[in-house]
Formats: C-alpha cells, sequence, structure tokens
C-alpha cells in the first residue's frame, strides 16, 4: 500500500501545474476513486506527466474500452478532448484521440478489430463504454496480473495455480523438481519452464482463486 500511496502524491504534485484552476477538486475526486488500482494509476502518472496536447487539462472519466490477457485499452474523457490509452502491468501507451482510432495493426489484431476504419465506427465517443471499475473491486480480474476469468495468467503472477500439485505455482517446488534444478536463474530455465508447463496444462484464472492479498513468491532469479 505504500507503493500506491507514493503513487498517489507523485500524481497530486503533478495536478498542481497540470489541471487548471477550478478543476483541481474535481480530478482529485477521481484520483482517490483508483485510489489503490494500478491501472487507473498508471494511466492518471502518464497523463499528468505528459499533457496530450501540451495545455493544461485534467481527467474527469475513465471509461473501459475493450480488455484482453491483463491488457487495458482505456479511454479518458478531458476538459479538452476524448483520449486513447493501451495499460498493462508492463506500462501505459499513448495511442492519440479516440476519434482517430487504433493505427497499429498489431494491436487492432490483438483487440480482435478487423481494422482501423471499423474501429472508429464502433468507438466514436468514450461515452459509449462503460465506466472503469478499479481492478480490486471486480472478481473476475486477476488482482495480480489482470487476467480475466478463463485467460492464462501472466508467467510468474503468485497467483497461478500449480497443475501438477495445485498449490501457488511461483511457491511450490513443481518447477524446479520439473527441470531438475535448484533455482530458476536465467531466460533458458524460463523458456524451457513455459514449454513444459504448456504441455501440461495452465490453469486459467478464476474468481475462487483470489486470495486476501498477493505476494512475490520465492523462486524465479534473473540477473
Amino acid at each position: 500500500m505504500d507503493e500506491f500511496k507514493e503513487k498517489r502524491q507523485t500524481i497530486r504534485n503533478l495536478m498542481e501545474y497540470a489541471v487548471p484552476e477550478g478543476k483541481i477538486a474535481e480530478a482529485v475526486d477521481l484520483l482517490d476513486i483508483y485510489r489503490e488500482d494500478s491501472i487507473a494509476l498508471a494511466l492518471l502518472q502518464e497523463f499528468y506527466s505528459f499533457l496530450p496536447d501540451a495545455v493544461n487539462d485534467w481527467i474527469h472519466e475513465i471509461r473501459l474500452v475493450n480488455r484482453r490477457q491483463g491488457v487495458f485499452l482505456l479511454a479518458v474523457l478531458t476538459g479538452e478532448n476524448e483520449y486513447l490509452y493501451i495499460v498493462s502491468s508492463e506500462g501505459v501507451e499513448f495511442q492519440g484521440p479516440l476519434t482517430e482510432g487504433i493505427w497499429d495493426r498489431e494491436l487492432l489484431n490483438f483487440f480482435e478489430y478487423e481494422d482501423r476504419e471499423k474501429f472508429v465506427q464502433t468507438c466514436k465517443s468514450a461515452r459509449d463504454f462503460e465506466i472503469y471499475e478499479p481492478v480490486g473491486s471486480d472478481e473476475n480480474i486477476c488482482p495480480a496480473c489482470h487476467a480475466a476469468t478463463g485467460e492464462l495468467h501472466e508467467l510468474g503472477c503468485p497467483i497461478e495455480l500449480c497443475p501438477w500439485c495445485g498449490g501457488q505455482l511461483i511457491r511450490c517446488n513443481c518447477r524446479f523438481d520439473k527441470l531438475e534444478v535448484e533455482t530458476l536463474s536465467s531466460e533458458e530455465d524460463l523458456i524451457r519452464f513455459e514449454e513444459i508447463l504448456n504441455e501440461q496444462g495452465r490453469i486459467p484464472y478464476s474468481p475462487e482463486q483470489r486470495p486476501s492479498f498477493a505476494d512475490e513468491g520465492p523462486g524465479i532469479v534473473i540477473d
């Protein structure tokens, strides 16, 4: 939670320079809604660090356009425009104004849009989509890697279950036993383990896997 507190303070400091006069209270209210949501906090920090149109602006709504395998396509409504962002545990990527759609072919394919024109036709306004809810309150989203129900966890997620023993994959000894090593210490070890894991059959995320909290486990060390 200290990490969230530090990030909120960073965003709050950025708001002092970015948010137009008279809008700071509303901007802070939105920050409070997502006070412990890593996805939204990453987005807010990116926005207020690099204002899209290089003018003072503020976010008053975040909408969920699409979501797949822990990657979120989010639209933000600001005082000036509506913008698209790609957000995941790996980081944040600004995609430009919503009305211009997605230009990257790989992203369109990933989110299963036929082409940019089809995207623009179906995504004319951010208000066409539901409000983005904090992932921590959604049982259908893994609280650690943000995989949805039925999707595979990101490799290394502390919530993923071991298909051999049923315990936490990052805590049990099965990964060492299968590779006949004492620790996973290289990219080659991870690649081999992922291959063996896929052959056995990984266990997708389901709400029953949610713990009261998620932490980091030992065992995977890469220099």
